[in-house]
């Protein structure tokens, strides 16, 4: 695709997630009038306008049953759904670029795991309970694996192969642990089997706000990354040749997929099929370059993650799908497709 269309794709896929932000406030399991949740809608945004400008902390006024469900229910699963899609999407196009593997997703170097073990040991050993110390451990958790996955990497080099190959061994230690807690303690597995479906639900706003630094400064990251995907796809001797420094990239694209999958990991739990899939469908727009790929992966992650989080509120009413489901359902067919038609690219 000619650099023209590639930049005027972005404001596209912004205005198609803004589109579904607004729809996964407005739709939910319980069936409320348009008219009555845009009105609360609105008026929630007024207020925080008028505070902004008086240079005051907002707060949205709740006086009926629709405010609450509105901003107390969807708007903060909403915009988790949003940066935790876009932090899994990049991570992917990352992970993807780094180990030079297009069938490699963000779980493949153990910070998923990693999470996961330290959520369970968390409810095994002191008890926590509440989404933000899921938060704070599962996070803890991602930066102990990755440390370690890179740590083993690069007293062999860290090329792409011990990259993948430390994260399977250390993903199969930590998946044993896990298992091992959750068969022996029946509440951390009854704790543990909600959080590793993935899911926005239940999720207050401050586990938002604990989880956006660490997003936001991995995007920031990744989006600066670009450039040195593309001269360390060229492999690593001819990226020493040209004067980069191969060890120092991988480091820094390491430590950014670990804020960004470990932050939005922790908070909705386990989701990396977001990152397998929608790498190769911006590759299937925008081509080999990872200047363009990161953004239009990040884009798409978004729009994939808060729109099969509407489509499972819709389709179980009065229940719902996690959104883990809704994304297996919704892109392995996807993939499948794209693999029968061999559009799968090499990276």
């Amino acid at each position: 695709m000619r650099r023209p269309f590639r930049v005027l794709g972005i404001p596209v896929l912004v205005a198609v997630l803004v589109g579904l932000v607004v729809a996964s406030v407005l739709f939910g399991t319980r069936p409320v009038p348009l008219d009555e949740v845009w009105a609360s809608f609105a008026d929630g945004i007024s207020e925080i306008w008028a505070a902004l400008l008086d240079l005051r902390m907002p707060a949205i006024s709740k006086d009926t049953d629709v405010d609450g469900i509105v901003w107390d229910l969807r708007v903060p699963r909403t915009l988790l759904g949003l940066f935790a899609g876009l932090a899994v999407g990049a991570a992917g196009a990352l992970t993807q670029g780094h180990t030079r593997n297009p069938i490699a997703d963000p779980g493949i170097l153990g910070v998923n795991a990693g999470a996961a073990c330290a959520v369970v040991a968390g409810i095994y050993l002191v008890g926590i309970t509440s989404p933000v110390a899921f938060m704070f451990f599962g996070l803890l958790g991602a930066i102990i694996a990755a440390t370690v996955v890179f740590g083993l990497s690069a007293l062999s080099g860290s090329s792409p192969l011990t990259l993948v190959l430390a994260g399977t061994g250390l993903t199969a230690m930590l998946t044993a642990i896990t298992s091992s807690i959750v068969l022996v303690d029946t509440n951390s597995l009854d704790q543990w089997r909600f959080w590793s479906v993935g899911s926005t639900a239940g999720r207050g706003i401050d586990v938002f706000w604990a989880s956006l630094p660490f997003i936001g400064v991995g995007l920031v990251f990744a989006l600066a990354s670009g450039f040195f995907l593309n001269v360390l796809s060229l492999g690593d001797d001819m990226t020493k040749a040209l004067g980069s420094r191969v060890v120092l990239i991988r480091a820094l694209g390491i430590l950014t997929i670990t804020l960004l999958i470990g932050a939005a990991t922790a908070a909705c739990g386990p989701i990396v099929f977001l990152g397998l899939v929608v790498p190769h469908i911006a590759r299937a727009f925008v081509g080999a370059d990872y200047r363009w790929i990161i953004p239009y992966s990040a884009l798409l992650g978004g729009i994939l993650l808060v729109g099969c989080d509407i489509l499972g509120r819709v389709v179980a009413r009065p229940g719902e799908v996690q959104v883990g489901v809704m994304l297996a359902l919704v892109g392995a067919p996807f993939l499948i497709f794209m693999v029968r038609r061999q559009k799968l690219a090499t990276v």
